[in-house]
């Protein structure tokens, strides 16, 4: 059978553009390569052209608008919030205080001066001319006594002593003490100033020798005085004789002068009434009358057991007791440290016409005072110095003057000779604490007549650094630390503390 030679026979070759074509097979590649990827191009940072022409876009412009707008918002946001919490955050409320709870009282009797008048003048008289003085030293009120005979009716309320000078004299001392800013409390203890009932024992209507009293309380009132002191003692001493009291003194009082009753307590409690207002201030002794001398230990209970009283009504602190001389300043810095108002006993170191008098002059042949008279004049400015500082120191520390109290137990860390010795061991360091939001104030009292120093571990809540406010012998200044304090015999130290690394 012959072959076919068509196109489509065994053999034949396909033509050209057919896929079975010879000539398409023999020029494809065995393998196709696969297609080579696209150069990738590395990341580089814009030039500074390019990226002044980018922050230039509108893009860029709208980005830091915003974060200018957040951050402002933001810096409000905390400055509201730091407003918020100290408005809303707890702070003390200063009090309101009556010019009888600022005040510093010194009281004196006006014949004393008599006595240490070296010309003879009248002691009303040399009071009237240390008033400035007086006012210059901080004292905001004079109590006088001894301006009425004890037990004197009261048809003899507005008659002073003789001995003490004529009624215009007593006058004139509380015209000018009233000028200078000073008030006057007339001390009326165990003067009689209740009057029996009338004979018909009517208790409803006074008699008349009670009409007497209240026009001679009536007398004083108009001559400017400010109050009046009793005892706790007196007759007067009652709710219905305090309340007419207080008629009287309704008359008199205004906003800025309002009259006062003081009460000096010569008891241990002082006898309760229904209505405590009737009672402006408390006079108090820190000590307990005797007739000598106290010791150390008895002195330092005495002060341990008020430091810890309680107090109800105003107070108005006096020394009382007797004590050594050598405690004298110690407890003058008590008492300008305690909450209430001092009432300070004539003090003859302050008197302006003894410091005076020490200057005197030297005896023939001798160039030099005698070192007696130079101690005596060291000693009397060094106690108008401390009465000083203590007082303007307290007149212008809130937390002096109507501060928080707290009572510091000391642990005593005496030595172990002593304490294992069967002598008794020494009074402990007194302390307590005046504070006033984030103002302290330190008072240490060493009793003793050794030094002791202060255990590291007695407070340990208390900022451990402070500044020297005040010491008995003034010779205590700059910062201090409290772990390395050491007191000396019967000194007393106001420190005021603070943080570290803060004055506040």
């Amino acid at each position: 059978m012959p072959l076919n030679a068509g196109d489509t026979g065994y053999g034949s070759v396909p033509g050209p553009g057919l896929v079975g074509s010879v000539g398409a097979t023999e020029s494809a590649p065995l393998l196709i390569p696969e297609e080579e990827p696209e150069p990738v191009q590395l990341w580089q940072p814009m030039s500074k052209e390019e990226l002044e022409a980018a922050a230039g876009g509108p893009g860029w412009r709208k980005v830091r608008c915003y974060l200018v707008v957040l951050f402002w918002l933001a810096w409000v946001a905390m400055l509201a919030t730091s407003i918020a919490i100290i408005v809303m955050s707890p702070r003390p409320v200063p009090t309101q205080l009556r010019w009888w709870q600022k005040s510093l009282f010194y009281k004196l009797q006006p014949d004393v001066l008599t006595d240490k008048q070296a010309e003879g003048s009248e002691g009303i008289t040399a009071l009237c001319e240390q008033i400035p003085y007086l006012k210059s030293l901080g004292i905001g009120a004079l109590i006088l006594d001894g301006l009425f005979d004890k037990g004197a009716s009261p048809l003899n309320v507005t008659v002073a002593g003789v001995r003490l000078g004529t009624l215009p004299q007593i006058e004139h001392l509380i015209t000018e003490s009233n000028k200078a800013g000073l008030k006057v409390v007339l001390d009326i203890c165990e003067v009689d100033l209740v009057a029996p009932q009338d004979v018909e024992g009517n208790a409803d209507r006074p008699s008349n020798m009670s009409a007497t009293v209240h026009q001679g309380l009536r007398f004083w009132l108009q001559q400017g005085v400010a109050g009046f002191a009793i005892c706790d003692t007196d007759a007067a001493y009652s709710e219905k004789t305090l309340l007419e009291w207080r008629a009287v003194f309704t008359e008199f009082n205004t906003q800025e002068e309002e009259r006062i009753v003081v009460v000096k307590q010569t008891r241990d409690f002082l006898p309760p009434l229904n209505n405590a207002t009737l009672v402006d201030v408390v006079m108090r002794s820190i000590l307990p009358h005797s007739n000598g001398n106290m010791s150390t230990k008895d002195i330092a209970d005495a002060i341990e057991k008020d430091l810890q009283r309680k107090e109800d009504t105003w107070p108005s602190w006096t020394i009382g007791g007797k004590a050594s001389p050598d405690l004298k300043k110690l407890l003058l810095v008590l008492m300008m440290t305690l909450p209430g108002s001092p009432a300070v006993q004539y003090d003859e170191d302050l008197d302006q016409r003894q410091n005076v008098s020490v200057r005197v002059v030297s005896p023939p042949g001798e160039n030099m005072p005698s070192e007696s008279n130079t101690d005596k004049e060291k000693k009397k400015r060094l106690a108008v110095a401390l009465f000083s500082s203590l007082s303007h120191s307290r007149a212008r520390e809130e937390a002096l003057l109507y501060g928080s109290f707290t009572f510091l137990p000391f642990n005593s860390t005496t030595n172990s000779s002593i304490s294992n010795s069967t002598s008794p061991s020494p009074p402990p360091i007194l302390a307590f604490l005046r504070s006033w939001g984030c103002v302290h104030f330190l008072v240490l009292l060493n009793v003793g007549s050794e030094p002791h120093a202060l255990d590291p571990a007695w407070a340990p809540r208390l900022p451990k650094a402070g500044v020297f406010m005040t010491s008995t012998e003034m010779d205590r200044l700059g910062t201090t630390a409290l772990e390395s304090l050491e007191l000396q015999p019967h000194e007393a130290i106001v420190i005021k503390l603070f943080e570290s690394g803060s004055y506040s």
